[in-house]
């Protein structure tokens, strides 16, 4: 069983916007951290923004600040990404993830649990 599932990627214009969502388990989204990664080719994956266990507590990499806003709703067990004011630049795979710990973490190393990713591509 996939513990993580993205949707809503796809395409869209630059200064356009997307809603990505990430579904799971219960045990995932009422206990653990979860945070959203992106990787462009041939580059690593990045962080993107990240939430505690609570949703009490977010953090953004500087280049989505003001344009993206992570959220999580556990009576759905689904997280999100509003991805306001896209850039070219944002175009990746996007990966949600979840760690067992219960702070914001940035590092991959940091999640055990990965999505399959979804893809977003902005156009200028």
């Amino acid at each position: 069983q996939v513990p993580l599932v993205e949707s809503g990627g796809g395409l869209a214009q630059a200064g356009g916007s997307l809603r990505l969502s990430c579904a799971g388990s219960g045990r995932i989204f009422n206990n653990y951290a979860m945070a959203w990664f992106r990787q462009a080719p041939g580059k690593e994956r990045e962080f993107v923004a990240g939430i505690n266990w609570s949703g009490g507590s977010t953090d953004y990499t500087d280049s989505v600040k003001g344009r993206f806003t992570i959220s999580r709703d556990k009576s759905e067990n689904t997280m999100y990404l509003q991805m306001n004011t896209l850039k070219p630049e944002d175009t990746a795979v996007y990966y949600c993830a979840a760690s067992t710990g219960m702070g914001v973490y940035t590092g991959v190393a940091s999640y055990h649990y990965w999505g399959q990713g979804t893809q977003v591509t902005v156009s200028s």
